[in-house]
């Protein structure tokens, strides 16, 4: 008995071409397959003759001349097979008109043609493993999924339509494509804020910004649409009211593959919710706990909620820190860090990169063997413009910069967003544009730390952040041991303007007095006035006043990064 499941591979014919034969074989031996050649020309007698020899579990087979050829040689292979034969799994490789022409005669398993990306071949591989069972093939495990496709990130995508029969159709249909890993459920706002007092629901709001979850068994429903294809993960955005509740509620349903929760939103600063802000965040820490406690992975969706409110990168970069700090605090060990490019719009990719290397560099100074983060990119939503075309163009341009961050999870928006709700087969599409994409990036892309504009800026972007988290110090009253989770001084420093966007503007719990614009693709902090650059050190001490920092402080602040770190924050 074999240790390994052998593949025999050979061309049809007098078909000489091999490369993408060879390529299926690096393939399959990457993923613990057993593979053998037999050299090209072959004439069908002698792939019969070696296939009985061998008795492999699957022949695959290559033929990329004519269309009328291909048919003839394959009946030919048709009248040769024997009963026992054909209860193996015979594959094909080809152009497209040569797959098209010889489906009609079954005796394919599987064809690959010239769309056929890596992400095919692998999933097709795993899923004819016959020592694999099927949660091994596709995991139910968020961690587990990213680890068994390394180095392939997660394919995420968001569905929801206004009817739970139309969503509960339309997971079936994507999770048979086979192409996406996650599936992001996308409930309307009255599901998040009013599931567990649904008389306060507004009705007028019914289905507004995806589907009406109005029971168990409506989330029971779409996860049992997901139990096909390959298998994807469901997730589902969380509640901005009794996020505990609707935690369990997940978790019971649909065995919420991650949650994602802000620190300071879902609050008054959004109107997602009617919290307080120091209320919310305190219920947002709670939920953090509640998730750690089971080990179920997390992710702030922070950073992004500023941006989209049009504030400085460093603020950007600071509120990402500390949605990933206070998770860690509260016991997170799995911790799913987001980044959403494109946001505010305006940036150039080259800063927005930077933005996300900072941002990345603070998170993963938290690691230890308690605390782990899986990086997850996407496009911003705001970036993709009406015309269809263009945003094609969107989505491939975001992810191919996003590739640099060499993610585990990438997170495809629609291409359509922009015009109307995504449908299936927008989704499948906008889909296989990020797979080329992504399988392009995988085989190398240039060296971003050799540029010196990013590595300044992000290391500009990391200082600014640290005079926040030391400015966040200096407001702090008595006995408060760790003011970076500590609910009110985190909403005092709301309120002053500490952290701040200019859509706030005129909230009672926040100032909106920060005024930031997007200068050579930065997003940054200025003077109304001038429109030139208020540096952060100086913006915050116009804040602080007396209680600001020195010249000696500036200083400080700009030295080593881990450090400097450890200066201002006992992990």
């Amino acid at each position: 008995m074999r240790d390994k499941n052998l593949i025999f591979c050979a061309t049809l014919g007098s078909c000489v071409h091999v490369a993408g034969v060879f390529n299926f074989m690096q393939l399959a031996q990457q993923q613990g397959y057993e593979t053998t050649f037999l050299r090209p020309p072959n004439t069908i007698k002698e792939i019969i003759t070696k296939v009985k020899e061998i008795n492999p579990d699957i022949v695959a087979l290559s033929y990329r001349l004519t269309p009328e050829s291909a048919v003839k040689i394959v009946e030919e292979l048709q009248k040769e097979l024997t009963p026992e034969m054909r209860g193996k799994k015979w594959i094909l490789g080809g152009t497209t008109l040569v797959c098209k022409v010889v489906k009609p005669l079954g005796i394919f398993d599987r064809l690959f043609h010239g769309s056929t990306t890596e992400f095919d071949v692998i999933s097709y591989l795993r899923s004819s493993d016959s020592s694999l069972s099927r949660t091994q093939v596709f995991p139910s495990d968020l961690i587990k999924r990213i680890e068994m496709l390394s180095p392939y990130p997660l394919i995420r995508t968001h569905f929801g339509v206004p009817s739970v029969e139309m969503t509960c159709n339309g997971i079936e249909v994507i999770a048979k494509a086979k192409l996406v890993d996650v599936i992001s459920i996308g409930p309307d706002q009255n599901f998040q804020e009013s599931f567990f007092n649904q008389e306060d629901m507004k009705e007028l709001e019914k289905g507004s910004g995806g589907v009406p979850i109005r029971s168990k068994d409506d989330l029971i429903r779409m996860y049992t649409a997901v139990q096909r294809g390959n298998y994807p993960l469901l997730r589902c955005y969380s509640g901005t009211n009794n996020l505990i509740k609707m935690s369990q509620l997940l978790k019971d349903s649909i065995d919420n593959a991650w949650c994602a929760t802000p620190l300071f939103w879902y609050s008054e600063l959004d109107g997602r919710s009617n919290r307080s802000l120091q209320d919310a965040i305190k219920e947002n820490q709670d939920n953090m706990k509640w998730h750690g406690e089971r080990n179920i992975p997390f992710e702030a969706n922070e950073a992004h909620q500023w941006s989209l409110r049009s504030s400085s990168d460093a603020i950007a970069v600071a509120a990402a820190f500390l949605g990933a700090y206070n998770a860690k605090k509260a016991g997170v060990r799995k911790y799913i860090s987001q980044m959403m490019f494109n946001t505010p719009l305006g940036l150039s990719p080259r800063y927005d990169l930077a933005k996300m290397i900072a941002k990345t560099t603070l998170i993963e100074s938290l690691h230890d063997e308690n605390f782990k983060s899986y990086r997850q990119v996407r496009t911003g939503l705001l970036s993709f413009p009406e015309d269809l075309h263009l945003a094609k163009g969107q989505l491939a341009s975001s992810i191919q910069i996003a590739m640099f961050m060499k993610p585990h999870i990438v997170h495809v928006v629609s291409y359509c967003e922009a015009d109307h709700a995504a449908t299936p087969e927008d989704v499948i599409e906008s889909v296989n544009i990020a797979r080329k994409v992504i399988s392009n990036s995988i085989r190398g892309l240039p060296l971003i730390n050799h540029d010196p504009a990013i590595e300044s800026y992000k290391s500009r972007l990391i200082a600014d952040a640290l005079y926040i988290f030391q400015a966040i110090h200096k407001i702090i009253g008595e006995e408060v041991k760790d003011p970076l989770i500590h609910p009110p001084t985190l909403a005092r420093a709301v309120k002053l303007g500490i952290l701040g966007a200019p859509h706030l503007k005129g909230l009672q719990a926040a100032s909106g007095d920060i005024h930031t614009s997007v200068v050579d693709g930065k997003s940054i902090s200025i003077n109304p006035t001038t429109g030139l650059n208020i540096p952060e050190f100086e913006r915050i001490n116009q804040i602080l006043g007396e209680n600001g920092f020195s010249l000696l402080d500036k200083e400080r602040k700009r030295e080593n990064i881990p450090r400097s770190l450890e200066k201002i924050i006992v992990f």
